[in-house]
């Protein structure tokens, strides 16, 4: 990107000075996105989609406004300019409390990812032909164990995103990030059972990330232990049990009821859409709702993650941010305008998922920090229980407090060693009654992609999820129903 780019941004944030914008920002962002899709084992069409423009930002009267262009011209941005002036004004006469940004320290950067692999040389049909036999393989897979597999869909893409941020305060960040992308998903069934397992892959670099993922190899070992599940899995046990929650699980978990309750603009009321509201109040902070084993944070600068970000799109440094310390709630995440609210500085957490979306509070690689026990140490003492690896669906209430979670990938515990396997196992419990329930937390830290979804318009944006295996005492388990 160049000159004359940063040049159209700062005349924007002439114009909206000019014009009595107490504050103003202006961001570019191109996003590109290419996908190969198999389905059933036939390639559809592959995708290549590309979005590009820019989005303006004021403060006028102590409200916000917001517009965005897609053809970049001198005229153009005038008439965004203008355009969100008009919504602030608008809005000024509407509001009860005026917006107020916190003060912050901004930077003038640059962010740009390097991949070794450049994945734009990695054409369609070198992706299919990937694809292909993986699918081959999943289908050899099934056919040995005697199951049927069906509703297989794979897919391998890369993304790149290119963003400029300035604003009236200093800043001046540009950032080029690329992604690379895939999915697996498929149902096994035989003899009336039937289990789906969906996955998704995602991570900042090149082709070298899905090299490293070896996607035939874990197909196949997904495609192996769900078809065994499916033919030999008995009913969990119906009474109180010890329970190993495996990373997975305890990454959405720590997403879903500790990173989207942890919002503050969730917390102050004003983002219910897509993830709902939140248990957490304005005076929860310091509140204890697990036990001393549990720390869950949000980290947006872990090299490599699918969250990954240096500098949010209000132009705060980015960095972690501890959720839950020793069970105690202990920080939200904040852009600028709730910081301020709060009487506290932005952690970094405003993201936009286009040029035409309004940064908003979002999550970044969110976890549960590891503990020091191995995964023997964990099941050496549970006479009777439930390790649940994996999970086929989950379920969480309005407030983000009651959830549910069913395992696909399940064994039984017994005098210490995993046996036999189990199916459909659920665990229902409060955020509390799950947090409290951890005694013992696992050193095997792993995290899984995702992409998390709030807004209205959503906003989706690329997230990373994850933990160790935890152990929970004294948990009673049902099995779903329907299948």
């Amino acid at each position: 990107m160049g000159i004359e780019m940063e040049d159209l941004l700062n005349h924007a944030l002439r114009i909206a000075t000019k014009l009595g914008a107490k504050y103003a920002e202006a961001r570019y962002q191109s996003s590109t996105y290419e996908e190969s899709l198999l389905k059933n084992g036939v390639p559809e069409i592959s995708s290549k989609t590309r979005s590009k423009g820019i989005g303006i930002r004021v403060l006028v009267n102590s409200a916000l406004g917001f517009s965005s262009i897609t053809t970049i011209t001198k005229s153009k941005i005038e008439e965004a300019v203008k355009e969100a002036i008009s919504i602030a004004k608008s809005s000024s006469s509407l509001i009860k409390k005026g917006v107020s940004l916190s003060e912050e320290h901004m930077y003038e950067d640059k962010v740009v990812i390097k991949p070794r692999i450049n994945p734009e040389n990695v054409d369609s049909d070198g992706r299919i032909q990937l694809l292909k036999g993986i699918d081959d393989e999943l289908m050899s897979t099934s056919q040995k164990l005697g199951v049927k597999a069906s509703v297989r869909l794979l897919s391998i893409g890369y993304g790149v995103v290119e963003k400029m941020v300035v604003n009236t305060d200093g800043a001046k960040v540009y950032s080029k990030i690329p992604y690379e992308m895939a999915t697996y998903s498929f149902t096994l069934s035989s003899n009336g059972r039937s289990l789906q397992r969906y996955e998704n892959l995602g991570a900042t670099g090149g082709w070298e990330v899905v090299e490293r993922w070896l996607l035939d190899e874990m197909v196949k070992e997904e495609a192996e232990n769900i078809g065994r599940a499916v033919l030999s899995a008995k009913s969990p046990p119906s009474d109180k049990i010890d329970v190993v929650l495996g990373s997975e699980i305890v990454g959405i978990v720590c997403h879903e009821s500790t990173g989207h309750p942890s919002e503050a603009d969730r917390v102050l009321g004003r983002e219910a859409a897509q993830a709902g509201e939140t248990y957490v109040t304005p005076d929860s902070v310091g509140k204890c709702i697990g036990s001393e084993l549990v720390t869950i944070v949000d980290n947006p600068v872990i090299p490599g993650s699918f969250g990954y970000y240096v500098y949010d799109d209000e132009g705060v440094k980015a960095c972690e941010r501890t959720l839950l310390e020793n069970g105690r709630i202990k920080e939200l995440l904040h852009n600028r305008e709730t910081a301020a609210e709060f009487g506290l500085k932005s952690n970094g957490a405003a993201r936009a998922s286009s040029y035409n979306r309004e940064p908003m509070i979002r999550m970044s690689n969110t976890y549960m920090k590891p503990g020091d026990y191995s995964f023997e140490e964990l099941i050496e003492d549970i006479n009777l229980g439930v390790y649940i690896k994996s999970y086929l669906e989950w379920n969480i209430d309005d407030k983000r407090w009651n959830q549910r979670y069913v395992g696909v990938e399940s064994y039984l515990i017994e005098n210490g060693r995993i046996t036999d396997m189990v199916y459909q196992p659920a665990i229902e419990l409060t955020a509390q009654g799950l947090y409290s329930s951890v005694d013992a937390v696992g050193k095997d830290l792993a995290f899984y992609a995702g992409y998390c979804g709030k807004g209205d318009p959503m906003q989706a944006v690329p997230v990373w999820f994850g933990g160790p295996s935890i152990r929970l005492r004294n948990v009673k388990l049902s099995m779903r129903i329907g299948r």
